[in-house]
């Protein structure tokens, strides 16, 4: 069965990069409506960044500026850049995304969670 594997995360200190990967591990799929959500401990889940199928890109305000959403169609695969990094964005951050066998319609299309990858961001 189809699944997004999510990889990229660890531990930086505060002011350093980090870039998550996210992708389909059948490449029979394409990938839309791609969102990254992260999980602190004691929190809910919050939308961090999704990017539409027209490219358009949207943030929590807490990110902007920081994070960047990008896609690569072709490879079924999402990215979450984050550079500059505080100690409040550790987190376990999860990708969202609509997988669609190739050659069919969107309507055909399931959502689908990443496993998670933890995020530790030192003071």
């Amino acid at each position: 069965q189809v699944r997004l594997v999510e990889s990229g995360g660890g531990l930086v200190q505060a002011g350093g990069s980090l870039r998550l990967s996210c992708a389909a591990s059948d490449s029979s799929f394409s990938i839309n409506n791609m969102a990254w959500y992260r999980q602190a401990p004691g929190k809910q889940r919050e939308l961090v960044a999704n990017i539409t199928s027209g490219a358009s890109t949207n943030y929590v305000d807490s990110v902007k500026g920081r994070f960047t959403i990008s896609t690569d169609k072709p490879q079924a695969t999402v990215y979450l850049q984050m550079n500059s990094l505080k100690v409040e964005d550790t987190a376990v951050y999860y990708c969202n995304a609509d997988l669609v066998p190739l050659r069919r319609p969107v309507r055909f299309g399931q959502n689908y969670w990443g496993q998670g990858t933890q995020v530790i961001v030192s003071s």
